[in-house]
C-alpha cells in the first residue's frame, strides 16, 4: 500500500481530511465503498450515511438507463 504525508493546516484534523480523501476517491470511483469506508475509518453503513449527507450518490446510475427501466 502506498503513503502520503501531508501537512494540513491547524483548522482540519486527520479524521476529516481522510473522510474527504474517501470521499472523493469513491466519488471518482479509485476505490470501492468498502474501501473507502475503510480508509475513512467507518462502517459501510456510517459511510453510506456521510456520504449522503456530503451529496454523494452511493450508487451511480445513469439517468438514461433508469428512464428506460422505468418506460419497460
Amino acid at each position: 500500500m502506498n503513503q502520503l504525508k501531508v501537512e494540513l493546516p491547524s483548522n482540519i484534523s486527520i479524521e476529516e481530511a481522510r473522510l474527504l480523501l474517501s470521499v472523493k476517491l469513491f466519488e471518482t470511483e479509485k476505490l470501492s465503498l468498502g474501501q473507502a469506508a475503510k480508509l475513512a475509518g467507518y462502517s459501510k453503513r456510517t459511510f453510506i450515511e456521510l456520504l449522503g449527507k456530503m451529496g454523494v450518490p452511493v450508487i451511480n446510475y445513469p439517468a438514461e438507463e433508469l428512464e428506460q427501466e422505468i418506460n419497460l
